[in-house]
C-alpha cells in the first residue's frame, strides 16, 4: 500500500460505502490472483543480425535473425514501422483503414550494409542490428530507435517489451495525453494507465485520467510526433539532452517506452507543428465539431440539488446581464445516483425546466456515468442483460459479470469494446434527450471502481470483447472511455441526425477527438492547480484533442477572490469555458466573490462573447486541419529555443497571444514574444518580437496581444459579424481566416481568406485578393491616427 492507497483507504473507509470498497478491493485482488498467473521465468530477445529484406509498396520488410521489421510510408508522409509482423490494423486509434502506401517510397540497400527508405519528407535508415534512424531529407537526425528488447514467458503469454530512442540534445518533449506537470515534459517516468487519482490533483500527480502514448518532440532539426499504438499498461521515461556534454560532444535526449504486452508498432509524422497535427488527425480522425452554443460560457456544480436551485443560478446570470450558454447537472439529479434516471422529488418537471431555460438561451447538459447499478428492476440493468448472447456487461473468466463499487452501490460495467453493446448503450441517450438535455459529459469512465487499496478500476483479468478478438482488461482499460465516447456519439447522431452532438469525456485515448472533447477532471483549488489547467489544455491539443478546458476555480475548497478571478480570466480563452466544483466546495458563481470580482468577471465574459465568431472559426479550422485552438507560443516558430521553454502563455489561433496571471499578487508579468509586431489589445501599445517584454496585468484583465496584420472575426454591435484588423507594419502583409456560424447542423463550412496591408497610410483589407468582396464592417486598430482607417 503506497501513500496514495493509504489516503484513499482512510477517505473511503470513513464514507458510507467504506466497508464495501474494502470488500470490493479484496474481491478484485483475489480474482486476479486466480486468473492471472505470475509471469515466471522469462527469456530476453533482441532482433539479432540482419538477414535480408523484401521490398513492398511504400517500404518493405527487413528480416533479422529473431524478428522482422516492417516499414511503410503512407500517402501523406506518415511513417509506420512495426516488429514481429504487427499490422497497423486493427487499431482503436485509426479513424478508418490503414492509409495507402506511397508508391514513390522504396526500400533499398544503403552504403553501410543496412537498408533505407527514402520518401519526400523522411529518410528511414535501418542498421544491421535493428536500429532505425529517422532523418530529414537533408540528412539531419530527428530520432534514432535503438534495437528493441522483448521478455517472453517461457510457458507462453504476453511478451513485454522496451523500445529506447534518442533525439537531438536540444529537443523538448510534449504530449503523452493530459499531464498536469506540462506542457513541456521534464525528465522522469510517465505512466500509461488512465487513472482516477482518488482526490484533487496538482502538477506533481501522475498519471491522471487521460494518458496517451503520443510524444511530440520539438528540436532545431524539426518537429515530429511518435505514437506507439499499444493500449496496454506501460510507461515512458524521458531524459533531456545536454549540448556540449563531455569533451564538447552533445549528449542526446532519450526516451524509453516500456509496455507490459501488446504489439510493438509505431506511427511517426514529421514537419512543421501545423503539418504534424494535420497528418496526425488524418490518421486518427477529424475532431468532432461542437455546436456553436458549446463555445459559450458554461456553469456546473456537483450539488445543485433541486430545480429551484437551478432556476436561481440561471436567474443570477440573467439578472446581472452575464451571458450563459449551458448549465450542467451532476449525479445529484439522478434517482439514487442511477444513470439515465431523474430524481422526481427534486426535479419533478425536468423537460419543462429544460424548455424554459432554452427559451432564455441556456441549455442543460447531463452527466453520464458508465457504471450500472446491479439490481433487478433497474431498467438499464435489465435491458443490458438481454443484449447479445452473453449480455452487455464485462465478465470475469468464469463468465460472471464483474462487480464494482460506484455511487449507486454495487455496479456492473458495459463492455463498450463490443459493437452490440455500443449500439445498445447509444439507444439509452433517448431518455436524456427526452428530458430536454442538449449534451452529455462522460465521467468515471477510466473506468472507476471505488477501492480502499490497489488500482481503483476493474480486475485486470476481466474479459472484454475487443471487437470480437477477445482479451482482458490489461488491453481494454485504456480504450474503455474511448469506446464509451464512440457509443454515446454514434447514439446521439442516430437519435438527432440533424444536430451536431455535444459530448466530452473525462477519460479517453488516442483518437477520442472524433467523438468530442475532454476537461481537466478534479483539479485542486490553488495556484498550482491553475497552472496545471493550462498545461493540460496545451498538452491535449498537441495530442489531437483541441476541445478541452479546466474546472474554473478548481474542484475542491474555496478559492480566494483573486485566484477565482485569474482562473476565470484564463477560462475565458479556453475552448471549453466551464466553472465546476464539488458538492462540499465553495460557490463558483461570479457574484459570490464581491462586486469587484463580479465586474472583472463580467468583462471576461463580455470579451468571450465578443470573440465568439473567432472561436467558431477556430473550431471549424480544428476540424479541417487538426490545429488546436490553444497552441504553444512556439507553434509558428519551433526553431526558437526560448519559445520552446515558454509554458506560461499560449496562442489562441494564429492571431492572439494570451498571457494569464498564474501567481498570486501579480499585476505585471513578462511575456516572451514570437517574431513580429504585437499589440496590447486594451492599450494598443505595440511591441516588437522576438524578445521578452513586461506588460501590465491589472486585476481587471490578463494581457492579450494581437499579431500585427491579423484579421479577427468578432461580434460587433447588435451581434453582427465584424472584422477586427490590427494594422500591419509598413511593407508587410497580414491576414486571417473566417468561417461564419452556420448553426448547429452539418452544413459544409466555407472558409473565407482575408489579407491586410498598409497602402499609403491606409489599411486595405481584401477577400480572395479583391477589396470589394469584403461585405462585413471592418474596424482597424493599431494605427497612430484614427482617421487613417
Amino acid at each position: 500500500m503506497d501513500g496514495r492507497d493509504l489516503v484513499r483507504s482512510v477517505r473511503m473507509v470513513g464514507s458510507v460505502q467504506g466497508m464495501r470498497t474494502v470488500r470490493s478491493a479484496w474481491r478484485h485482488r483475489r480474482a486476479d490472483a486466480r486468473a492471472l498467473a505470475p509471469r515466471g521465468v522469462e527469456r530476453a530477445r533482441v532482433p539479432g543480425l540482419l538477414l535480408g529484406a523484401e521490398p513492398e509498396p511504400g517500404g518493405g520488410v527487413v528480416r533479422f535473425a529473431r524478428s522482422r521489421l516492417r516499414i511503410r510510408v503512407a500517402v501523406g508522409g506518415a511513417l509506420f514501422w512495426s516488429w514481429d509482423g504487427a499490422q497497423a490494423s486493427p487499431s482503436y486509434a485509426l479513424a478508418g483503414d490503414e492509409p495507402e502506401p506511397d508508391g514513390r517510397a522504396r526500400l533499398e540497400p544503403d552504403k553501410n550494409g543496412g537498408w533505407q527508405v527514402v520518401s519526400e519528407r523522411l529518410t528511414v535508415v535501418v542498421s544491421r542490428h535493428g536500429a532505425v534512424e529517422l532523418r530529414t531529407p537533408g540528412g539531419v537526425l530527428l530520432r534514432r530507435e535503438l534495437p528493441p528488447r522483448w521478455w517472453e514467458p517461457v510457458d507462453g503469454g504476453a511478451a513485454r517489451w522496451v523500445q529506447r530512442s534518442e533525439v537531438p540534445a536540444d529537443a523538448r518533449f510534449f504530449g503523452l495525453g493530459g499531464r498536469a506537470g506540462g506542457p513541456r515534459l521534464r525528465e522522469g517516468t510517465y505512466r500509461l494507465w488512465n487513472t482516477d487519482p482518488g482526490g484533487r490533483f496538482g502538477p506533481g500527480d501522475d498519471p491522471l485520467y487521460l494518458t496517451m502514448p503520443v510524444q511530440v518532440v520539438v528540436s532545431d532539426a524539426g518537429t515530429h510526433l511518435a505514437f506507439h499504438d499499444n493500449t496496454w499498461s506501460g510507461g515512458v521515461t524521458l531524459r533531456e539532452g545536454e549540448e556540449g556534454a563531455g569533451s564538447g560532444h552533445d549528449r542526446p535526449g532519450a526516451c524509453e517506452v516500456r509496455m507490459d504486452g501488446g504489439p510493438l508498432r509505431c506511427w511517426v509524422v514529421v514537419g512543421t507543428p501545423a503539418r504534424v497535427l494535420q497528418g496526425w488527425t488524418a490518421l486518427t480522425g477529424a475532431p468532432a465539431l461542437p455546436p456553436s452554443w458549446a463555445l459559450g460560457p458554461q456553469h456546473a456544480r456537483w450539488g445543485f440539488g433541486s430545480e429551484q436551485e437551478v432556476r436561481r443560478i440561471v436567474s443570477g446570470y440573467l439578472e446581472r446581464g452575464l451571458p450563459l450558454s449551458a448549465l450542467h447537472l451532476d449525479i445529484d439529479h439522478f434517482d439514487a445516483h442511477q444513470v439515465f434516471t431523474v430524481d422526481q422529488e427534486r426535479f419533478p418537471g425536468l423537460p419543462r425546466l429544460a424548455k424554459e431555460l432554452r427559451e432564455e438561451g441556456v441549455r442543460l447538459v447531463s452527466i453520464v456515468d458508465p457504471a450500472v447499478r446491479a439490481s433487478a428492476g433497474n431498467a438499464v440493468f435489465d435491458s443490458g442483460r438481454e443484449v447479445g448472447p452473453r449480455g452487455a456487461f464485462v465478465r470475469d473468466p468464469q463468465g460472471v459479470p464483474v462487480l464494482g463499487e460506484v455511487w449507486p452501490g454495487a455496479c456492473v460495467y458495459p463492455d463498450f469494446t463490443d459493437p452490440l453493446v455500443r449500439r445498445w448503450w447509444g439507444t439509452l441517450y433517448e431518455e436524456r434527450l427526452g428530458q430536454g438535455f442538449s449534451g452529455v459529459w462522460h465521467d468515471m469512465n477510466e473506468p472507476v471502481s471505488f477501492s480502499a487499496f490497489g488500482d481503483p478500476s476493474l480486475p485486470l483479468s476481466s474479459r472484454h470483447s475487443l471487437e470480437g478478438r477477445g482479451g482482458d482488461h490489461r488491453e481494454a482499460h485504456n480504450v474503455y472511455a474511448l469506446a464509451m465516447a464512440r457509443a454515446g456519439y454514434e447514439g446521439l447522431r442516430r437519435l438527432r441526425p440533424e444536430e451536431r452532438p455535444f459530448l466530452f469525456s473525462r477519460s479517453g485515448w488516442a483518437g477520442m477527438q472524433r467523438y468530442g472533447g475532454t476537461w481537466s477532471g478534479d483539479v485542486a483549488t490553488g495556484w498550482p492547480g491553475l497552472r496545471a489547467s493550462l498545461a493540460l489544455v496545451l498538452g491535449l491539443g498537441l495530442c489531437g484533442v483541441p476541445y478541452s478546458g479546466p474546472d474554473v476555480g478548481g474542484f475542491d475548497g474555496s478559492p480566494s477572490p483573486e485566484l477565482y478571478l485569474r482562473w476565470f480570466q484564463l477560462g475565458a480563452f479556453m475552448p471549453l469555458f466551464r466553472t465546476h466544483a464539488a458538492v462540499d466546495a465553495g460557490r463558483r458563481e461570479p457574484w459570490e466573490f464581491g462586486p469587484e470580482v463580479l465586474a472583472h468577471a463580467g468583462r471576461a465574459l463580455a470579451e468571450r462573447e465578443r470573440l465568439r465568431p473567432y472561436f467558431v472559426t477556430l473550431a471549424q479550422l480544428a476540424r479541417l486541419t487538426g490545429a488546436p485552438y490553444v497552441r504553444p507560443v512556439w507553434w509558428g516558430a519551433s526553431a526558437d529555443r526560448e519559445l520552446r521553454d515558454c509554458e506560461d502563455a499560449f496562442l489562441l489561433g494564429d492571431a492572439l497571444l494570451v498571457a494569464p496571471v498564474l501567481e498570486e499578487g501579480g499585476v505585471r508579468r513578462p511575456v516572451r514574444l514570437p517574431r513580429g509586431r504585437w499589440y496590447d489589445t486594451v492599450t494598443g501599445q505595440a511591441y516588437e518580437g522576438p524578445g521578452r517584454v513586461v506588460v501590465e496585468a491589472p486585476l481587471s484583465r490578463i494581457p492579450v496581444l494581437a499579431r500585427a496584420g491579423a484579421v479577427i472575426p468578432v461580434r460587433g454591435p447588435e451581434g453582427r459579424l465584424e472584422l477586427e484588423v490590427w494594422a500591419p507594419p509598413v511593407g508587410r502583409t497580414g491576414g486571417g481566416l473566417v468561417v461564419r456560424d452556420a448553426g448547429d447542423g452539418w452544413e459544409r463550412a466555407e472558409v473565407e481568406r482575408y489579407t491586410s496591408r498598409l497602402r499609403a497610410g491606409r489599411v486595405v483589407v481584401e477577400r480572395d485578393g479583391e477589396e470589394g468582396l469584403v461585405t462585413c464592417p471592418v474596424r482597424v486598430r493599431g494605427l497612430a491616427e484614427p482617421d487613417q482607417r
